[in-house]
């Protein structure tokens, strides 16, 4: 069983959720239309191995004034952040009836705030990141690409994701989490170079925890990649993936921004492909 956990909200600037035309930092400091309010979802899956959750979701500590680095102008002009204690994911897993104490494994689908806030409430488990995400997000040169390193734990030492050369549907490596493969990961390149996705197996169903492959389940069917993307066709490559391989699974695609996933989960509603 997969269970939804909305830690918090999140705006960003139109021309971060969806690109028109050239991308780049410049074009979202200068935007000034705002979205919605976003939901910011992790994920707690019920496994017979053991505690799976996918990203950690925010901290309300980023309403602390100095969280953010003064410096890093798109924390100053291009988010907003609403997270308060309460909606921590720690808490709410206990409120489910879980102890994020005996979470078997975290998955981080890649190291932005809204997805790696939540760390310290899993002090016991094992986390798996990509390598090469991990190596970027790191020191001065990740705070300079909007990660937040010197927020992570002291014990914070993720175990690298190891892709075997096996191919899982279109995507040519795939990394198997559970023993009898029906929680795999899978290379899903950019919103990050190196970012992430989770599929989870469920009856002859794939839930498909996208992480920020897209900011919403449209936005995947028109193929737009959003604007801080460093690679467009990189970006347009992982979609047509993931629509390639919601052709022959029956697909609950689940990114952590889309605030109409609900029903989706619910009525297990599979992606619908056009002709």
């Amino acid at each position: 069983m997969i269970h939804p956990i909305q830690t918090g909200s999140v705006k960003i600037k139109a021309a971060q959720k969806s690109r028109e035309g050239k991308g780049g930092i410049g074009k979202l400091l200068l935007d000034g239309t705002w979205t919605e309010w976003l939901p910011i979802y992790a994920w707690v899956i019920e496994h017979p191995q053991g505690l799976i959750v996918v990203d950690t979701g925010e901290t309300a500590r980023t309403s602390e004034s100095g969280y953010f680095p003064r410096w890093q102008p798109y924390f100053k002009l291009a988010v907003r952040m609403d997270v308060s204690p309460e909606q921590e994911i720690g808490l709410q897993m206990r409120a489910l009836g879980f102890k994020p104490e005996e979470v078997w494994k975290v998955i981080l689908t890649h190291l932005h705030t809204d997805h790696a806030g939540g760390i310290q409430h899993f002090p016991n488990s094992e986390f798996l990141v990509s390598e090469n995400e991990y190596g970027n997000a790191r020191g001065f040169a990740g705070m300079l690409q909007g990660y937040l390193p010197h927020r992570w734990p002291e014990w914070f030492t993720p175990k690298s994701i190891q892709f075997a050369s096996k191919a899982f549907g279109p995507f040519e490596t795939r990394s198997n989490v559970t023993e009898a493969g029906d929680v795999v990961i899978v290379p899903t390149p950019g919103h990050t170079p190196y970012h992430v996705s989770v599929i989870v197996q469920i009856d002859g169903t794939s839930y498909f925890l996208a992480g920020d492959t897209s900011y919403s389940e449209t936005l995947l069917l028109e193929r737009h990649p959003d604007g801080v993307s460093p690679n467009v066709e990189v970006a347009e490559q992982t979609m047509d993936k993931i629509l390639t391989y919601a052709q022959t699974e029956p697909t609950v695609y689940l990114p952590s921004h889309d605030p109409l996933f609900a029903e989706r989960l619910k009525h297990q509603q599979a992606l619908v492909l056009g002709s």
